[in-house]
């Protein structure tokens, strides 16, 4: 139902320079995870979904803007196979379109129940400044060395978090559940995310790639700020810490021997299980949010399904 959504858009508008980049985004596929959280929340207290359609497409619109701009501060090159719209167009059309995204966003999530509009627009609006708040944060953290372990968290709380439990929040809304109903699934939108996220920290250093579905290093090679950088260096060794801070300041290291060096400091200095427990303590906390939700348990299991699916991704 998402994709045919999707597809069916009224994109083929002028000027073409406009709107050819967004379909492009459009079409370049992802999980669709958010519109897909959000219609399983509906769909917890409604069985006819279609009314939450255009809320959950505007959700996803929102979210590949953020990639778009994203790609354009990373100067990435690729985005899910793809050359990244930057690149294939130029910057001006990526900063614009991105624009035309973000309104067009709004647009479809206007498109929802009249009565519940305002809540929805309130959950949605503060999301998307917290969105920007997270990405801030994350620009900041590229020049500092002393980022500490709850700042790191709140900032992929910010950047990835809110807008899982927003599709979660706005789903319920929509299908007038019970506002500690709304919280409880937000709750379990949020720390599922967290999972997540660390999740892809571990993965990047550990995971086998045919697996986890991208080339593992690329966070090391860059010295990005992840869970796993910034919790190495104040639990190291002088010694392995000194060692460490080399590789981070090399500029013509081998990138293969790079990412085997760092991952095996990783090791030693015990990272990865810390990435673990913190990864299964969210995951924990998750699933304690989805039980206060006043339904059956046979209810909440394609939540549980689906939790369960984002979290399988193993090296």
């Amino acid at each position: 139902m998402v994709e045919e959504a999707i597809v069916a858009l009224p994109l083929e508008r002028e000027p073409k320079g406009l709107y050819q980049p967004i379909r492009y985004v459009l079409s370049l596929g992802g999980k669709r995870i958010r519109p897909v959280l959000m219609l399983m929340a509906y769909n917890l207290y409604r069985d006819d979904v279609k009314p939450c359609i255009a809320p959950a497409i505007g959700l996803e619109t929102y979210h590949n803007f953020t990639l778009l701009h994203d790609d354009l501060m990373d100067h990435a090159e690729v985005r899910r196979g793809k050359t990244c719209v930057h690149l294939k167009w130029n910057d001006n059309t990526a900063i614009l379109s991105g624009d035309n995204m973000l309104v067009l966003a709004f647009q479809y999530m206007m498109q929802c129940s009249q009565e519940k509009l305002p809540d929805v627009m309130r959950i949605f609006s503060q999301t998307a400044v917290e969105i920007d708040e997270g990405q801030q944060y994350d620009v900041d953290f590229e020049t500092r060395n002393d980022v500490t372990e709850a700042e790191y968290i709140e900032m992929i709380r910010l950047k990835t978090s809110v807008l899982l439990a927003c599709a979660l929040q706005i789903g319920a809304t929509l299908a007038d559940a019970p506002e500690q109903d709304a919280q409880a699934l937000y709750r379990f939108g949020e720390n599922l995310g967290l999972a997540f996220q660390l999740q892809d920290d571990y993965l990047d250093c550990y995971g086998d790639p045919k697996v986890f579905g991208k080339k593992i290093g690329g966070d090391i090679l860059c010295n990005k700020k992840t869970f796993m950088l910034i919790n190495a260096l104040p639990h190291a060794s002088s010694e392995d810490r000194a060692q460490l801070q080399r590789w981070i300041e090399s500029k013509d290291a081998d990138p293969d021997e790079k990412i085997r060096a760092v991952t095996a400091l990783y090791t030693k200095i015990g990272v990865d299980k810390m990435a673990k427990e913190r990864m299964n303590t969210y995951y924990a906390q998750a699933e304690d949010w989805l039980a206060k939700v006043s339904l059956p348990d046979s209810k909440k299991q394609m939540l549980r399904d689906i939790a369960l699916e984002l979290m399988a991704r193993q090296k």
